[in-house]
């Protein structure tokens, strides 16, 4: 089997990320939880509508962890050209700091090719994400301005891999 092939087996079957915890392609189903974890998580949550439209890409990856009791975090990855736009990625406050949004991004980085380039922004003062997205291999590369409406915070951007290669 193929490492692709074996990669997206791994996702359809659920492998876990550690135990008790798997990982899963993010369907439509999922929307009612991904919006109530989406809320608690961001003071500037995304729309219904924002979640069905990154579902609806083909070429895009969107990616569900959940437990026993339900779904309990998400990614939302779109591709650009030939880079990787890292959009959302939200773990339910009971389980952070358990590995649950570093599998999802790995597991991503499994499903995109782990030679692709990948980028995201992320609020300077999320200072946990940060040190997590340093931590598999993400690297500081700029600033946007006020990038955030709801209280005009800059993000920071990231890129993983060389941004202009």
């Amino acid at each position: 089997m193929s490492e692709m092939a074996a990669t997206e087996n791994a996702i359809l079957t659920g492998e876990p990320v550690r135990a008790g915890v798997s990982i899963r392609r993010l369907t439509y189903a999922d929307l009612p939880s991904v919006l109530a974890i989406e809320r608690r998580s961001f003071p500037a949550p995304w729309s219904l509508a924002m979640f069905v439209l990154e579902l609806s890409k083909p070429s895009g990856i969107c990616l569900a962890a959940e437990t026993e009791s339900g779904l309990i975090g998400y990614l939302v990855c779109s591709r650009y050209a030939d880079i990787w736009h890292l959009m959302n990625v939200a773990v339910d406050a009971e389980e952070r700091r358990r590995g649950v949004a570093a599998g999802l991004i790995e597991a991503m980085r499994d499903q995109a090719g782990r030679d692709q380039r990948c980028t995201l922004e992320v609020r300077i003062s999320n200072a946990g994400a940060i040190r997590m997205y340093e931590r598999l291999g993400f690297r500081p590369a700029g600033r946007r301005v006020r990038y955030y409406h709801d209280n005009n915070e800059d993000a920071l951007i990231m890129w993983l891999g060389e941004p202009d290669a």
